[in-house]
């Protein structure tokens, strides 16, 4: 009898997981809390890369169908400094595949296809035992041979494995959005390019990114106590965007307007877990992406949790044997990717939003081609 698999959580490490055991045959049941695809903003734009994001879609034989709907023109990236000076301005190659981006929305329907979601379910915690009884708000349990926890940074599977909890990095961002850029904000357009745009001060930065259709994200990031807006309506646009404008006084008005004309604005504090997150194996009950290791947003989460559940997958379905031997052997390959990636990205996060501009300027000079 085949083993009952259940993976919590519809984002793109969990859905990844999901369609390679559906590709090889293994059923498998996806545990997501939204009501639907489409409950909320799928966020903005992923960059996914050769071996990373781009080998877990060829696992699941999605590779084709990615090429013909990413961006390689978005691969585009373009430093400015506080002046509105132009300090490089990369362009790619029109053969360039290494990291072309993807709107999540996009991704996650290519992700999706024939799977059958159960929506609406929220999960509040997971108890190891004779098989792994998943707890659901609604009162329910159902148990399982194997459960991993897709669920992001405040996974409620984490828990049934290790008591790490992710901590604030020191580093905020605040997101808004421009819509329509091309023919709206046709100076800011200019100013982006076809792909982001970073701009980097004393221990603050604006990073603009365009989506498909003409959309822009753009985040403010800066070092700050966590409540640093304390006594801030957050959904007050006006009062927000002054004191965000006021954050960057004396940079140039058009790298400000990146800011200013936004509508809305989201907090969004930067977590991590340790680097070297790991913990004693637990039978029927496994990690992935955000929830085995969260690290700063450079990148590379996206990317490490679909090569997780593609590889968990095939681990899953290609060995005979026992389940729990398979999962262990997988958590250590696991463990030790991703712990050299979150030394990566927890120094790339102090360089780009530290006291040294040149350090970030040198950093990209570092990954990018010449």
């Amino acid at each position: 009898m085949r083993q009952r698999i259940a993976v919590v959580g519809a984002g793109p490490g969990g859905l990844t997981f999901a369609r390679v055991l559906h590709r090889l045959g293994h059923p498998v049941v996806v545990l997501e809390r939204d009501r639907g695809p489409d409950a909320r903003p799928p966020g903005g734009t992923l960059d996914l890369h050769e071996g990373l994001g781009q080998l877990a879609l060829d696992k699941a034989g999605l590779l084709a169908r990615f090429r013909a709907v990413s961006r390689p023109e978005g691969q585009a990236l373009r430093i400015l400094d506080p002046a509105g000076t132009v300090l490089r301005d990369w362009r790619p190659h029109p053969d360039e595949r290494a990291n072309p981006e993807i709107d999540r929305g996009q991704l996650r329907d290519l992700l999706l296809g024939p799977l059958d979601v159960r929506w609406g379910q929220q999960v509040t915690g997971v108890t190891p035992g004779d098989g792994a009884a998943v707890r659901f708000a609604d009162g329910r349990q159902e148990t399982f041979d194997l459960v991993v926890g897709a669920d992001g940074a405040w996974s409620r599977v984490r828990p049934a494995v290790s008591p790490a909890t992710p901590r604030y990095t020191g580093v905020t961002a605040v997101e808004t959005s421009l819509d329509d850029v091309d023919a709206h904000h046709r100076d800011l357009a200019g100013l982006i390019g076809d792909g982001a745009a970073g701009v980097y001060g004393v221990n603050r930065a604006i990073v603009a990114q365009r989506t498909s259709g003409g959309h822009v994200k753009v985040y403010a990031q800066f070092r700050a106590p966590l409540d640093w807006h304390a006594g801030l309506d957050l959904t007050d646009v006006e009062a927000t965007r002054r004191v965000l404008l006021a954050l960057f006084d004396g940079w140039a008005q058009p790298v400000r307007d990146l800011l200013g004309r936004g509508a809305a604005f989201v907090h969004r504090p930067l977590h991590v877990l340790p680097v070297s997150h790991t913990w004693a194996h637990v039978q029927g009950v496994t990690l992935l992406g955000d929830a085995a290791h969260l690290m700063p947003p450079l990148g590379a989460g996206a990317n490490l949790a679909m090569l997780d559940g593609a590889e968990l997958a095939e681990s899953v379905a290609a060995d005979g044997g026992d389940l729990d031997t398979v999962v262990r052997a997988w958590e250590e390959r696991m463990w030790a990717r991703a712990a050299r990636w979150a030394a990566i990205t927890a120094a790339g996060l102090d360089r780009l939003v530290g006291p040294d501009p040149a350090a970030a300027l040198a950093l990209f000079d570092e990954v990018q081609p010449s």
